[in-house]
């Protein structure tokens, strides 16, 4: 299941991990958002061990949200070694968020 990220521990979880982390911004009334949420959930099951994959409500969370300057959701952060390496803007099928998780892996 994918991990629940909040400002309180977006440092933690993700920053300081030493696995790839994947970050889905996401809201409850966005409709795209809808969309890639069980995309999430699959890769966080696929990829479990081997990178951390979590959600984060930008409307609960806005100190996280504004530190990337999201402006546009769905957003997905790819990071490694607590930086931002990559990013997907909108929904997407799960084939391209993979692919830019095993280039991380790689």
């Amino acid at each position: 299941m994918a991990l629940e990220f909040t400002d309180a521990n977006f440092a933690e979880l993700a920053e300081k991990s030493d696995k790839p982390v994947i970050i889905d911004l996401w809201a409850e009334w966005c409709g795209p958002c809808r969309m890639v949420g069980p995309i999430v959930e699959e890769i966080a099951k696929e990829y479990e061990g081997k990178a951390i994959v979590g959600k984060l409500d930008v409307d609960s969370n806005p100190i996280t949200t504004g530190k990337f300057s999201v402006r546009n959701i769905p957003t997905i952060l790819f990071m490694k070694n607590g930086e931002i390496v990559d990013k997907q803007v909108g929904a997407v099928p799960k084939s391209v968020l993979v692919g830019k998780l095993e280039k991380l892996l790689g």
